[in-house]
């Protein structure tokens, strides 16, 4: 299915990647998404935001195609698509070669090698790199085993056993495979010039073994053997690709832009680290079993306990780069078209600015996670924490811009409030299970006045809910984690009658909108889908709530509206089509909480 203007539906795309970066591939063969050699580098491949100019990397039958399959490799992140045509069946392997864990020497290399496995077909070969967000054309050179792209911000060597001519800033071929036939490319980011790399059929298939190993030894980690193990374990390797692997960094997406309404402004970068998703994250890294994960990612976000911010917006960002860095300024690539002409195309994220009191609420409670199912927090970490939290009782009773980031100005919102009450109760409960020091009492008198204030003035009674802020009426997705986070038991007569209210206004077919845009104006134009992590959120809530058929079928229904190889993006429109960036690891977390509690519930 190709979608208007040369551009694939966003969920006609499966992901490889490499614990560096990640690429998409389209059902269509081609890689339209790659930045190199980071996740938040600039593009090398961009047609995914720019179908003329955004460059390409393409490989696919000449005739016409019949039928197009793409799924993985068992327990895998190996890419398979095939092509099924009048002449014969012919199947692409895609992958980003990783052969060992923390790899120093790791060499970043996307291998493509394609087989025919019925028929003699023809095949086109085309590769335009067009770095730094397609604002370079590379030069490129002919070389013994392929050709060298260079000039730009990132050199690109590409090793084929097929011979490839040269043309302005692009390579290509075409040849034709005769049946059970292979061919194979190997593009490595990095100039390598000086070695004389080249590739044959048995080096490909030794580091696409290689890397089915390492994927598979991965995934036997894993302690999830309920029901939707399938479902489970690929969220499970997606979440992993999205870890940056020598900091231990997850990130929310590897794309940027994708809209969250075709033709509409809400076009966010997201390849940096969303502290909000640590307690999340961390949640489904130990529920599953991947402790090294969590050890990990726990030790990069505790690190960012060490150099507190300046105040602004808290002494901890909303978000951070990879490396724990302050995220780049929102700026617009106006040089792009933006996803069939969903404008602006923005790089960078303005957020970082914003104050966010919720996330005090979602850090605190991964430390409180990892401290009881993991090593336990140390002594340096423990004592930054404690000024963090200090903070949160001074701090916790102002209005602030909340968690879906609104850009209309700062509110009272509940859910900030909640996971203030959050974040003070974790320490508490730590400080008591280990005898670590802290105010304790100060604490509880902070927790006990946020939760009488959100009883208070969080519930309209006139509405029959708790609300997103106070003094409005308008319902909000985020108040189901009320009884996930403890604050409130799942049988609460006002949670109850909370998830009755969401569930009747705005839940359709089972997917969540997160709130009433017209209801609740966020400062932006145009709507959105409905949040695919809140439909899963209302999953869960019902679990919880003991409505387990209900629950049951509605994750089946949020199954349904996965995409072919069980991947979702940040939304779902009321069509069924994803958007948003893809594929977003909010979703892929939630997934697997609501799946591994409704296992628990149905016993």
């Amino acid at each position: 299915m190709t979608g208007t203007g040369g551009y694939l539906p966003i969920a006609e795309h499966g992901i490889i990647g490499d614990l560096r970066s990640a690429a998409l591939v389209g059902t269509n063969g081609t890689v339209d998404w790659f930045c190199a050699p980071r996740f938040d580098s600039p593009s090398v491949f961009a047609s995914l935001l720019d179908a003329e100019k955004g460059g390409h990397w393409s490989l696919a039958p000449t005739s016409d195609v019949a039928t197009r399959h793409q799924f993985y490799y068992p327990d895998s992140n190996i890419l398979i698509t095939r092509f099924l045509t009048d002449h014969g069946i012919v199947e692409v392997q895609d992958f980003m070669v990783i052969l060992r864990p923390h790899d120093e020497g790791h060499r970043q290399r996307l291998v493509r090698r394609v087989t025919s496995v019925r028929g003699e077909v023809g095949m086109a070969v085309e590769i335009a790199p067009r770095t730094d967000y397609a604002r370079e054309r590379p030069d490129v050179e002919v070389t013994d085993g392929g050709v060298r792209f260079t000039g730009g911000s990132v050199a690109l060597d590409l090793v084929s056993t097929v011979t490839l001519e040269a043309g302005d800033a692009q390579a290509g071929a075409e040849f034709t495979l005769a049946e059970g036939d292979s061919e194979v490319f190997v593009l490595e980011v990095g100039d390598r010039s000086g070695h004389a790399d080249t590739i044959d059929l048995p080096a490909a298939e030794e580091l696409f073994e290689g890397t089915v190993a390492f994927w598979q030894r991965w995934l036997s980690r894993s302690t999830y053997e309920g029901r939707w193990r399938e479902r489970v374990h690929r969220s499970a390797l997606t979440l992993k690709m999205l870890t940056h692997e020598p900091t231990g960094a997850v990130i929310a997406s590897p794309t940027m832009a994708l809209p969250e309404q075709l033709g509409g402004e809400r076009n966010w970068d997201y390849r940096y680290v969303w502290m909000r998703d640590a307690a999340f994250t961390l949640y489904a890294l130990l529920r599953l079993g991947f402790t090294e994960e969590a050890g990990a990612f726990i030790a990069w976000m505790t690190k960012r306990f060490e150099s507190p911010g300046d105040g602004k917006q808290g002494p901890l960002r909303v978000m951070y780069t990879i490396d724990g860095d302050e995220t780049p300024a929102e700026v617009e690539l106006d040089h792009l078209d933006g996803y069939r002409g969903s404008r602006p195309v923005l790089c960078g994220n303005g957020a970082s600015d914003q104050l966010q009191l919720d996330i005090y609420g979602e850090i605190v409670d991964s430390v409180y996670l990892y401290n009881k199912y993991g090593s336990g927090i140390s002594h340096d970490d423990w004592q930054n924490l404690t000024v963090i939290v200090d903070w949160v009782r001074e701090n916790w009773d102002q209005p602030d811009e909340g968690i879906w980031e609104t850009r209309a100005g700062r509110q009272d919102h509940v859910f900030s409030r909640l996971m203030c009450w959050v974040a003070i109760e974790r320490m508490i409960r730590m400080a008591r299970q280990r005898g670590l020091p802290g105010d304790v009492a100060a604490w509880t008198t902070s927790r006990d006045e946020i939760y009488d204030q959100i009883m208070e003035r969080g519930w309209d009674p006139e509405v029959g809910s708790f609300v997103q802020r106070y003094g409005a009426t308008t319902l909000d997705a985020s108040v189901l984690l009320m009884p996930m986070v403890k604050f409130c038991s799942p049988t609460e007569p006002r949670f109850l009658a909370t998830l009755d209210a969401i569930n009747a206004d705005l839940v359709v077919d089972t997917l969540v909108f997160r709130y009433d845009v017209e209801d609740s104006p966020d400062g932006l134009d145009g709507g959105e889908g409905t949040f695919s992590m809140c439909s899963f959120w209302n999953v869960e809530a019902m679990t919880r709530a003991g409505r387990l058929e209900h629950a049951r079928i509605a994750l089946e229904k949020m199954f349904s509206y996965g995409n072919h190889l069980g991947l979702y993006a940040e939304e779902i429109g009321l069509t069924g089509d994803q958007l948003g960036n893809f594929p977003q690891a909010f979703t892929h977390l939630s997934l697997i909480s609501s799946a591994i509690n409704l296992d628990r519930a149905l016993g």
